[in-house]
């Protein structure tokens, strides 16, 4: 069993009072996590609500009938939460009327799940997020020696639980991830009647990852308009498919304000949607498939280590760039994503005279685990 970080996050949490929410996409380990954590205790009741008959059961339910469901059990896992309807006002009962009962509710669609849950859960729930497998948990799994060797396999392959734990397999479990569970929720809850449009739209992201990308031009390759491209892309951002990054922009004439990156929470999925397994030295797309993996691994270190930022990149009409910047406090780090380090870049000089910042520096693989990790991996 690979340690995940957030497993600490729900045990400090446990007890305060307050529900637990854990967000992710589909496959990334949400349901293994708890049922490592709770699934067979004493005092643990399970509600899997892909059951019709859980979520039967959830239907009109008052105070007094949530009681009778609980029972005497402490903890109370609903796993796939999104399912019930007005799910949040249901945890709110919970949460308030039976305050002796700790709620850890799970969802794959953050639209679905999160539209319910905001409004009623004000102030009574502490929301988290679960990826893919990061490189802090894989080293801390195989030792960073052993993990640094993987590099070139997890940019082709990506960190999905089912792909890293069978090997041999990843091509075959990809296909079946991007066929059978990427577009469940968007079937589900975006109302699709097919996954023909998205699948083209999210090749087509596939294809321009670390360039900015224009809803109209991606609207022309997929035959549909420009309202129903940022729509897509909205529910997948939404379902952990996809991340936007915008562009930072506060003083300088020249700098773009409006245009948008899309990046992929897992590279495998990008690779497997584009159908491209080749290995590492024979692709095109190397510095692309870097900078995705070492942004979206990034991700994964801020939230597990519930570190606040803001996230941009940058660029002026003169062609100067920088892949990634981060806002804390009113201050910033830029960060540019290079694959060989001994590749000629630096911070533009323009931007370090303009703004306030307290890092620049560029990442590559001879440095790249202090800026995902936090070192507490084992040899």
């Amino acid at each position: 069993m690979i340690e995940r970080e957030i497993q600490k996050l729900i045990e400090n949490q446990s007890g305060k009072g307050k529900a637990i929410v854990i967000l992710g996409a589909r496959q990334t380990g949400k349901t293994t996590l708890l049922k490592k954590m709770f699934y067979g205790k004493e005092n643990v009741l399970w509600l899997n609500c892909d059951e019709p008959e859980v979520r039967s059961s959830l239907e009109n339910v008052s105070s007094s009938r949530l009681r009778s469901i609980i029972g005497d059990n402490k903890i109370v896992v609903i796993d796939e939460a999104q399912r019930i309807e007005d799910i949040g006002l249901k945890l709110k009962l919970i949460t308030d009327e039976i305050k002796e009962v700790q709620i850890v509710a799970t969802g794959s669609s953050s639209f679905e799940l999160a539209n319910k849950l905001n409004e009623p859960l004000t102030g009574r729930k502490r929301e988290y997020k679960i990826f893919p497998l990061s490189f802090a948990e894989m080293s801390a799994h195989n030792g960073l020696i052993n993990e640094i060797g993987l590099l070139n396999h997890r940019l082709v392959f990506g960190c999905y639980p089912e792909v890293v734990s069978c090997a041999g397999s990843e091509k075959e479990i990809l296909e079946e991830l991007i066929n059978s569970y990427l577009y469940k929720d968007l079937l589900i809850w975006g109302k699709l009647k097919k996954a023909d449009t998205i699948i083209k739209l999210l090749q087509a992201l596939a294809f321009q990852i670390g360039s900015e990308v224009s809803y109209s031009e991606l609207g022309n390759l997929i035959g549909s308009d420009k309202q129903t491209v940022e729509k897509y892309i909205g529910l997948l951002e939404n379902c952990f498919v996809i991340f936007r990054l915008g562009a930072f922009s506060r003083n300088l004439r020249k700098e773009i304000a409006k245009s948008k990156k899309i990046y992929f929470y897992d590279v495998g999925i990008r690779n497997a949607l584009i159908n491209n397994f080749a290995s590492l030295e024979l692709r095109q797309d190397k510095g692309a498939l870097w900078e995705n993996y070492i942004i979206s691994e990034r991700i994964k270190y801020t939230n597990y280590n519930s570190i606040k930022v803001n996230r941009y990149f940058w660029r002026t009409y003169d062609q100067q760039e920088i892949d990634y910047i981060e806002e804390a406090d009113g201050k910033l780090s830029a960060y540019e994503f290079k694959w060989i380090s001994k590749a000629k870049n630096k911070i533009p000089d323009i931007f370090i005279k303009e703004y306030d910042v307290v890092e620049a520096k560029i990442i590559s693989k001879d440095n790249f685990e202090e800026f995902i990790c936090d070192g507490t991996w084992r040899i």
